[in-house]
């Protein structure tokens, strides 16, 4: 048997590396966690949590503390950044948008992995790895070497894991460039509002949005402003203002100042034996729409309970496979709109007639609703084979028993929630727990929830049940 002093080593302790590294941890396994950098980004970037992170955020008891830090707003006017307001009635009791600074979302997620007993080290890049049978041998960039039974990349897009692994990274290189800030402007708020107002959907690579604070999230089209190889500086922000709106409205006291392009890059395969992708490592797109990060925390869900399954012994045979088989497609849609969105930006004729139709049509609430569950990801349905329309969907924070369901999932296992009170989770109750309540606000007469919040099964026999424990928790214990 392999004696490796780690079980999972996980390169990179951003959101996805630390959301892994806890969710691993709530099942016992042994965690190191290697952050190249040594001290956190200088820059204050803030990103938004969508409603499927803020749903997992909440499963394990997170919510709270998040939204101490962040700033909520309403869930609409994500896709291109068409301005329209959310369809009525989402289906989430966390249906708005929470910005965030990006600093602290990845503090605190680290500290919540450490708090479980993942250790931490930065200053620590990954150079070179060898796996066997048994294990990986992951080499440092200052000569020392580690063991541990299955290593994790979730070093962003520029991934030494993928590389080193030899796992291809196609897609199409950037072509268009946008500058992206936080900055404050001595323009009073409603003279600012007024003029964004003016210059309409046109061009359309262009926002200025209030995060409290008198700080702005400034999006313009690069043109040609600077080089690609050097930051910009407020002054092409400026110019750039300048150029569109007809004025920079006294901008100054940048929070943070970047560019970035429209490259988008998906990983051949998310596992070559015992090392696996998650996040940026395994894909990239343009951040319109805000998915980037979102994207890679629910990677992050999917493949952490069944990692810990593996390593701890009672996966059942193919589970670690299905965390490539569920998300990459998700990946490869998210790729998609992005592409769809940034063609939408163009200043071609062409481009802004198709966006002006798709505007049109967003008034209609069917249409809204679809494009932004495509974009927070609540519309998201894994196929788990034929049966009802909840079947491979999340489900959302119902009223049971004595409070909330997501409170029932804090400890990362599966939920048996029964309306019958005649099923047992059985032989697999050290995985699953039970809730046998015939309150519970379902239509249906019992679900089996997997520990990412998606439904396994839904029905009324115990044989059926079995079936699915069996599938997705391995075999009971005697």
């Amino acid at each position: 048997m392999d004696s490796s002093p780690y079980d999972v080593i996980i390169a990179g302790c951003g959101p996805t590396g630390a959301t892994l590294a806890a969710e691993l941890r709530r099942h016992d396994v042994r965690v190191l966690v290697l952050e190249q950098d040594t001290e956190p980004a200088s820059f204050v970037r803030i990103v938004g949590l969508h409603i499927r992170s803020l749903e997992l955020m909440a499963m394990r008891g997170l919510l709270d503390r998040l939204l101490r830090h962040g700033r909520q707003r309403p869930a609409g006017g994500f896709f291109a950044a068409i301005p329209k307001p959310p369809p009525p009635g989402l289906d989430s009791a966390h249906a708005y948008l929470l910005g965030i600074p990006q600093p602290v979302i990845v503090r605190l997620l680290e500290e919540h992995a450490t708090d479980l007993g993942a250790e931490v080290r930065h200053g620590c890049a990954v150079v070179d790895f060898e796996q066997d049978h048994e294990g990986v041998t992951v080499g440092l960039a200052d000569g020392e070497r580690l063991r541990t039974r299955y290593l994790v990349g979730c070093d962003g897009g520029r991934s030494a894991v993928r590389k080193l692994s030899g796992i291809g990274f196609p897609g199409e290189p950037s072509r268009t460039d946008t500058l992206m800030g936080e900055m404050e402007f001595a323009a009073p708020p409603a003279e600012i509002a007024a003029r964004v107002a003016e210059v309409g959907e046109t061009p359309t690579r262009f926002w200025l949005r209030p995060f409290g604070e008198g700080v702005y999230s400034v999006v313009v089209p690069a043109a040609n402003v600077g080089d690609r190889a050097v930051a910009p500086t407020l002054d092409d922000f400026r110019q750039q203002l300048r150029a569109i709106a007809g004025t920079d409205f006294g901008a100054h006291s940048p929070r943070r100042l970047s560019r970035f392009g429209d490259a988008t890059r998906l990983a051949e395969r998310y596992r070559s034996g015992r090392v696996l992708l998650a996040g940026d490592a395994a894909h990239i797109h343009p951040p319109t729409g805000g998915q980037g990060l979102n994207l890679g925390v629910q990677d992050a869900f999917n493949l952490g309970w069944k990692l810990a399954a593996q390593v701890r012994g009672w996966a059942p045979e193919g589970l670690l496979d299905t965390y490539q088989a569920e998300r990459r497609p998700v990946a490869d849609a998210v790729l998609d709109n992005t592409r769809a969105q940034m063609a939408l930006s163009s200043n071609e004729p062409g481009a802004q007639a198709l966006r002006r139709l798709l505007a049109e049509l967003m008034d209609f609430d069917e249409v809204n609703r679809h494009l932004i569950g495509k974009i927070t990801a609540i519309d998201l349905r894994y196929d788990f084979g034929e049966g009802p329309d909840l079947l491979g969907r999340r489900l959302r924070d119902i009223d049971v028993e004595h409070g909330r369901l997501y409170d029932r999932l804090h400890r990362g296992r599966g939920l048996l929630l029964d309306r019958t009170g005649s099923l047992t989770a059985g032989g697999w109750s050290d995985r699953v727990d039970v809730l046998a309540d015939p309150t519970a606000a379902l239509d249906v007469p019992a679900l089996l929830l997997r520990p990412d919040g998606h439904v396994a099964w839904v029905g009324d026999a115990q044989r059926d049940l079995d079936e699915q424990l069996a599938r997705w928790f391995g075999s009971p214990l005697r």
